[in-house]
């Protein structure tokens, strides 16, 4: 027996609907795999990931991954990155990366910090136009000028960090709800980065406004999608 999402992928799969919208009323562990099975990834890439928007007084904030990839490995480390990257420039921002973890820029070598380190290392050879350095605690993140006076080296001196990666799901969903409960910050999410058609996701808690914030948000994702569709 189908579940639920996959008629509702599959509708958008062969171009009767143009967007789908899940996740309040299932799992999400059923949803990610109809949506590989039914949509499938976005070519050269091997995972897909989601990200919160944090909309505060300090300014607007983009959180990866904040749903899909449990325990990523450097890979899956890389195409969040990459996917992030596309995402924040969707929304008509600079990005400007921080991958973050709880040492600094090598101090430990073992563990999600290696990880971290790696696929920052990796993104910086291979596609030397994005901004992105780490692994990095979030403090440094987020105050750019002790991260330039502690650590000079740094390659986004000067830049004030906007996107924020996480080591694993762990720490990436415990942070945006710990913002969510203790600040008055409009959380948009979790918007879907990497899947080949404009597939969005709600939170099982889910409040109206946030349920017609991921409404718009796949709308313009749909009239983007189809834009390209139409010049190809």
């Amino acid at each position: 027996m189908f579940e639920p999402n996959y008629f509702g992928m599959m509708m958008v799969e062969t171009g009767d609907a143009d967007a789908f919208i899940t996740g309040t009323y299932t799992k999400y562990s059923n949803t990610i795999k109809v949506a590989k099975e039914v949509i499938g990834i976005r070519p050269g890439f091997d995972h897909f990931g989601t990200m919160h928007i944090v909309n505060s007084k300090k300014g607007t904030y983009y959180l990866a991954d904040t749903l899909i990839n449990r325990h990523p490995d450097t890979k899956a480390l890389i195409d969040i990155a990459l996917l992030a990257d596309h995402t924040v420039k969707f929304f008509n921002h600079e990005p400007v990366m921080a991958m973050v973890s709880y040492s600094n820029f090598g101090a430990d070598a073992v563990g999600s910090p290696k990880t971290v380190h790696e696929a920052v290392d990796y993104i910086q050879k291979e596609h030397p136009d994005i901004l992105i350095d780490g692994e990095m605690q979030v403090n440094f993140a987020l105050d750019d000028q002790l991260r330039d006076r502690k650590f000079p080296f740094n390659k986004l001196k000067g830049k004030v960090v906007n996107t924020l990666l996480f080591p694993n799901l762990s720490s990436a969903n415990s942070a945006y709800k710990l913002i969510q409960a203790m600040s008055d910050a409009e959380m948009i999410g979790p918007i879907q980065m990497g899947l080949n058609k404009p597939i969005h996701f709600t939170d099982i808690e889910s409040s109206v406004r946030e349920i017609v914030n991921i409404t718009v948000v796949a709308v313009i994702d749909a009239i983007v999608a189809k834009k390209i569709e139409t010049k190809e």
